[in-house]
């Protein structure tokens, strides 16, 4: 065996358990999760009760720091840039992983590159929602609407993920609606209970009670079948067959984070996914539990942000 080759086996050896002892330790310290969106949307809700329940089991404290600006782009730059040793996980929100990427010119990281996957938490249809004071019911009548009103009807965006689930509605609708762009979904909410936008496409980990008060009228669900939790909900694709626009979250750590310690995450993250009242709590708000491997979170990432690319292009839409 060559000298190289023998010093180069005892070098990752000793990486190897290395990396094996500092995840024996781990955690010893607090764990700070970065929430990317500002606090009151779906990942500030989702992250947070992640975050109780790992402290409960971890026995050291899991605290969200709610670094929300520029559609998660402030946070997957602090994500990015912050140790790689555990300590610094980032909830990570379709739009912000997938969806970014096609929509600004330039971006201050790079989704594969800078970060390892973890796993993906949970999945789940947006509801298209208006003011109660928009003369339309259903899909079909917002479309005509729309139509009589070119350029009049305002719709609210916090996010690439609403923003561009709005664009393709306009391409597939053959309508013009106008993007309000807000800094997180709290603000957009009030934008349109104030009626200073008209539409809004919404979590329903955020927009059921909303829906359910009164204050917003449901036109349709954004997924391709509809919802067990609203079965007579009717979705836009039976309107616009062929529309679909869903929602996960997940979390990722900083590239180069030891594989023991990630395989440390996936196994208390997962175990949290499958917890009754965690399960319970996510799909009361119309949100699917996945709790998947590395592996295939991966796969996801990387084929949506190849199919955001070609959709993006399709529409038309400009990078900002």
């Amino acid at each position: 065996m060559k000298r190289t080759t023998f010093l180069f086996l005892v070098l990752s050896l000793i990486a190897s358990n290395a990396g094996a002892a500092e995840a024996d330790g781990y955690p010893n310290r607090a764990i700070r999760i970065i929430d990317v969106f500002v606090p009151g949307g779906p990942s500030d809700i989702i992250s947070r009760l992640l975050a109780q329940k790992m402290t409960e089991s971890l026995g050291q404290p899991v605290i969200v720091e709610n670094r929300g600006s520029a559609g998660g782009i402030v946070g997957f730059e602090v994500g990015s840039k912050a140790a790689p040793d555990g300590y610094t996980l980032v909830f990570a929100p379709q739009a912000a992983v997938t969806i970014n990427p096609s929509v600004y010119r330039k971006l201050p990281y790079d989704p594969v590159r800078d970060f390892e996957p973890v796993t993906q938490i949970s999945s789940g249809a947006y509801m298209m929602v208006v003011h109660p004071s928009v003369p339309a019911k259903t899909v079909k009548e917002f479309i005509a609407l729309a139509k009589r009103r070119p350029g009049e009807i305002n719709f609210a965006s916090s996010g690439a993920n609403n923003l561009l689930a709005m664009e393709l509605f306009n391409f597939m609708a053959g309508v013009k609606t106008v993007n309000i762009p807000y800094k997180g979904t709290g603000q957009a909410v009030q934008a349109l209970l104030s009626g200073e936008v008209q539409v809004f496409v919404i979590s329903p980990i955020v927009g059921m009670q909303l829906v359910k008060s009164g204050k917003m009228r449901l036109l349709g669900m954004t997924g391709l079948q509809r919802s067990p939790l609203l079965p007579d909900a009717p979705t836009v694709a039976e309107t616009l067959p062929g529309f679909e626009s869903v929602v996960w979250h997940g979390v990722v750590v900083p590239a180069k984070t030891p594989p023991a310690i990630i395989n440390k995450l996936v196994q208390e993250i997962v175990r949290i996914t499958k917890l009754p009242d965690f399960r319970e709590r996510l799909n009361s708000q119309g949100l699917d539990v996945i709790g998947s491997t590395p592996e295939e979170f991966s796969v996801l990432i990387k084929n949506e942000i190849g199919m955001y690319a070609k959709l993006v292009k399709q529409i038309g839409y400009a990078p900002q």
